[in-house]
C-alpha cells in the first residue's frame, strides 16, 4: 500500500487522481511555496539563551511509521508517528497539519521531540491530500477527528493518556485551540500563526480581504476537496451575499466562541503570531489571551503568516520552536524548564529586541494623543499632534487608490521581516484629492510604540456605505516606512450627517528613531481589501479627529 494511494487492486483515490490530472499546476504551486518558505524562513529572529530542559535528548526512537486512522464517520485520515524505543508510558504530542499541507510537515520537529522522549503523531485533516472526506475548516467534524486521533494514539502506542499536547501551524493551530475545549485529555496547546476569531479574520473592520481568501481557496482546490459548505461560504464571500450566514459559519470555527469550555479544561496555551499576519491579524490573539484563565503565553514578532516559525519546520534553530519545546516539556512531560516563571507576554521588536511583560495590559505604559490639525491649502497636509482641530474639513474623492499601499498578502510583511525594508511611500506623491495626510513634528527622542493604536476619525459621507484605509508611517525626509495599517467600512450611514469612526490598528512593537516624524494617511482604496465605496463619491474628513498611540 503506497503512502498516498490505495491498495494496488483499487483505482486511485480522488486526491491522487486530482494530482495526476494537474501535475504541472501542483508542481508549480509546490515550487512557489518552497521558494517563498525557505528564504522567508531566514527572517526568524535569533534564538536567545533559555533554560535547558531536563528531558533527555537523543534517546533511541522507532523511526517514522505511516498509518491510517478511521474517524467516527468512517473517513480515513493519513498520519505518521514516531516514538522512543524504551518502554512507556511516554508523554505525547499530536501535530495537525496546515491548510494545504500534510502530515509530513512536522517531520523535523517530530523527530527532535521523539528523541526527547515523546510519542509524536502528525495527521492530515480531512479533505486534504490523501485524507478522506471534504474540508471541514475546523468545524465539528475536524474537532471530533482530533479526539478520535487521540483515541487511536492511546490504543496503539505507549502514549500516556494523562500527558497529551496538541500543536500546529495555521490551520493546525486553529483546530488545536478549539479541540482543547472539547477534549479534557489535552494538557497543553502550541498554536502558531493561528486564529481565534475567524469572523475577525474574514471581516476585520467590516471589510473583506480578497487576496488572503483567494490564496486559501486556491490551495483548497489544488490540494484538497472543499466541502459544499466551504464552497458556498467562499462563493458568497466574493459575491458579498449572505454575510450574516458566513459570520455564523465562522463563529462555529472560532476558539473565542468556546473560551469558557477551554478555560474549564484549563490546558496550558502557547500562542505565537506575527504583527503583520495578513490572514490572522494579531488583535484577535491578544483579546483571546486576555480571556484565558489557565497557564498561557503569547509571543509576537515581525513578519507575516507562518514566516516566523518557518525555519523550525526545516529543522533549523528557531526561537518559536524553542518555546514550543520548553512549553511541552513543562506542561506535558512535567519537567520544570523555567518557562512558567517567565513573563508570559513576549514581544520582539522590529529592531530585534526581546521584551517580556507580565500581562497584555502591561505592554504600554501610557497613551499619547496626536490631534489631527486642519489640512493646509498650500501643501495639502495637516499637522499630526497637539490639540485636535475643531474646523477645517477636507473633502476627498472616494474609490481612487493612492500610492499609500499595504502591499501583497503574505509576501510584503514576510519580505520586510527578511530584509528590514517595509512598504514605503513618498509623501509628496500621495494624491491629496483622494487622501488626507497629516505629519508630526520631528521626534526629539525615540518613540516606542507598544500595543494597539487607535484613530478617532470624523467623516461626513455622501453615501450610506464606504471604506477608509488608515496608514501610519515612520518618516525620514519625505519617505515613510509603513508601521501599521487597517481598513474600516461603514454601512447604513445617513448621507450628509457627521459620523465618528473608531479605527483600531493591529498590535505592534515599533521604535520610531529620534529625528524621524510620524505620518498618518487616510485614503479609501487598497488592493488587500474589497471596499464599499462608490467611485467618485465625495467624503469629508472633518474634526475633531485624533490618533492615540500606546507608548512604553
Amino acid at each position: 500500500m503506497s503512502r498516498y494511494g490505495t491498495r494496488a487492486s483499487c483505482s486511485p483515490s480522488p486526491e491522487v487522481a486530482m494530482v495526476q490530472r494537474f501535475p504541472s499546476r501542483v508542481l508549480r504551486l509546490s515550487s512557489l511555496l518552497v521558494a517563498l518558505l525557505v528564504p522567508l524562513a531566514g527572517s526568524a529572529l535569533p534564538v536567545r539563551a533559555t533554560a535547558a530542559s531536563a528531558v533527555l535528548a537523543g534517546v533511541p526512537t522507532t523511526g517514522f511509521r505511516f498509518v491510517d486512522i478511521t474517524a467516527g464517520d468512517g473517513t480515513v485520515l493519513k498520519a505518521n508517528y514516531i516514538s522512543p524505543t524504551a518502554p512507556g508510558p511516554h508523554p505525547a504530542i499530536v501535530f495537525i497539519s496546515s491548510w494545504g499541507l500534510n502530515d509530513l510537515e512536522y517531520l523535523a520537529q517530530a523527530g527532535a521531540l521523539a528523541q526527547r522522549g515523546y510519542v509524536v503523531l502528525s495527521y492530515t485533516p480531512r479533505g486534504f491530500w490523501a485524507s478522506g472526506g471534504g474540508i471541514d475548516t475546523a468545524g465539528p467534524a475536524d474537532i471530533a477527528d482530533t479526539s478520535r486521533v487521540i483515541d487511536w494514539l492511546l490504543a496503539n502506542t505507549q502514549a500516556d493518556g494523562s500527558r497529551i499536547g496538541l500543536a500546529g501551524v495555521s490551520y493546525g493551530a486553529g483546530i488545536s485551540l478549539i479541540a482543547s475545549g472539547f477534549d479534557s485529555r489535552v494538557k497543553a496547546v502550541a498554536a502558531l500563526s493561528g486564529w481565534t476569531d475567524l469572523v475577525a479574520s474574514l471581516f476585520g473592520g467590516e471589510t473583506r480581504r480578497p487576496q488572503a481568501v483567494a490564496l486559501l481557496d486556491l490551495a483548497s482546490r489544488l490540494l484538497g476537496r472543499p466541502s459544499p459548505e466551504l464552497r458556498t461560504a467562499v462563493d458568497n464571500y466574493f459575491a458579498n451575499r449572505d454575510i450574516e450566514g458566513i459570520k455564523a459559519w465562522g463563529r462555529v470555527r472560532s476558539a473565542a466562541t468556546y473560551v469558557d469550555r477551554i478555560n474549564a479544561n484549563a490546558p496550558a496555551i502557547l500562542m505565537a503570531n506575527a504583527y503583520g499576519d495578513s490572514l490572522f491579524p494579531p488583535n484577535q490573539l491578544t483579546d483571546f489571551y486576555s480571556q484565558l484563565t489557565g497557564p498561557r503565553r503569547l509571543e509576537l514578532a515581525p513578519g507575516d503568516h507562518a514566516v516566523v516559525e518557518a525555519t523550525g519546520l526545516l529543522g533549523l534553530p528557531n526561537h518559536v520552536w524553542t518555546s514550543v519545546t520548553r512549553w511541552m516539556d513543562q506542561y506535558v512531560a512535567g519537567v520544570n524548564t523555567g518557562i512558567a516563571s517567565e513573563p508570559p507576554v513576549v514581544l520582539r521588536t522590529y529592531d530585534g529586541d526581546v521584551e517580556g511583560y507580565t500581562s497584555w495590559a502591561d505592554v504600554s505604559s501610557g497613551t499619547q494623543r496626536y490631534g489631527l490639525g486642519a489640512i493646509r491649502l498650500l501643501d495639502g497636509t495637516g499637522t499630526l499632534g497637539g490639540t485636535p482641530s475643531t474646523s477645517g474639513a477636507r473633502t476627498v474623492w472616494a474609490g481612487y487608490d493612492t500610492t499609500a499601499d499595504a502591499g501583497v498578502a503574505l509576501l510584503t510583511n514576510g519580505l520586510q521581516a527578511l530584509t528590514g525594508i517595509p512598504p514605503t511611500v513618498w509623501l509628496p506623491g500621495v494624491n491629496r484629492l483622494s487622501a488626507g495626510v497629516w505629519t508630526s513634528a520631528y521626534a526629539s527622542s525615540p518613540i516606542a510604540i507598544r500595543g494597539v493604536a487607535t484613530l478617532r476619525l470624523r467623516i461626513t459621507p455622501s453615501t450610506a456605505s464606504g471604506t477608509v484605509v488608515a496608514y501610519l508611517y515612520d518618516v525620514f525626509g519625505d519617505s515613510g516606512g509603513l508601521i501599521t495599517h487597517v481598513p474600516l467600512s461603514w454601512h447604513g450611514a445617513t448621507p450628509g450627517a457627521p459620523l465618528d469612526l473608531d479605527v483600531v490598528f493591529p498590535a505592534t512593537a515599533y521604535d520610531v528613531p529620534a529625528w524621524h516624524r510620524l505620518a498618518l494617511v487616510v485614503d479609501t482604496e487598497d488592493p488587500l481589501y474589497l471596499d464599499a465605496n462608490s467611485t467618485g463619491a465625495p467624503l469629508s474628513l472633518g474634526a475633531p479627529s485624533w490618533l492615540d498611540l500606546p507608548l512604553r
